[in-house]
C-alpha cells in the first residue's frame, strides 16, 4: 500500500474589518504565496467583518486534499486573538478532519525581516519618498 502523499495548505489568517479595500494587502500576499508555492494550496481568512472566515477557509483546504494546514497569522504581534482565539478554532477544525495536520505558527510580524521591512518603509516615507496624505 502506498503511504498517503502529503499535501500542503497555507492558511493566511488576518483581522478583517468592515470596508474591503482593507483587504487588498492581504490579498497581495496570498497571491505572492500562490505564486512562490504552485504546488501548495493557499486560503486567507479573516477573524471578522470579511469572508471567509478561518473555519471555512479550513475545510475548503481540507476540501482540496490537504493532508497538512499551516496556519500563519497576518498580525503585527501576537495578541489575543492569536493566543485565545485561534487555538479553539483549529482545533474544531482538527475535530471535523482527524488525521488532518495543523500547525499554528507565529504571527509575521514578529519576524526580524517583517519588523526591519516595516521600519525601512517608515523612514522612506517619512524622509519625503512616499507622499503624505492628508
Amino acid at each position: 500500500m502506498t503511504p498517503p502523499t502529503d499535501k500542503p495548505g497555507l492558511l493566511l489568517f488576518a483581522h478583517g474589518a468592515r470596508d474591503p479595500r482593507w483587504a487588498r494587502p492581504f490579498e497581495a500576499v496570498a497571491a505572492q504565496a500562490r505564486a512562490a508555492r504552485p504546488g501548495t494550496e493557499v486560503a486567507l481568512a479573516f477573524l471578522e467583518f470579511l469572508a471567509p472566515d478561518l473555519a471555512a477557509a479550513g475545510e475548503a483546504l481540507a476540501a482540496a486534499g490537504c493532508t497538512r494546514i499551516d496556519v500563519v497569522p497576518l498580525f503585527l504581534g501576537a495578541g489575543g486573538h492569536v493566543r485565545k482565539d485561534v487555538p479553539p478554532l483549529l482545533d474544531a477544525l482538527r475535530a471535523r478532519h482527524p488525521g488532518l495536520e495543523v500547525r499554528l505558527h507565529p504571527a509575521v510580524g514578529e519576524r526580524d525581516e517583517l519588523v526591519t521591512a516595516m521600519a525601512q518603509a517608515a523612514l522612506a516615507l517619512a524622509c519625503g519618498e512616499g507622499v503624505a496624505q492628508r
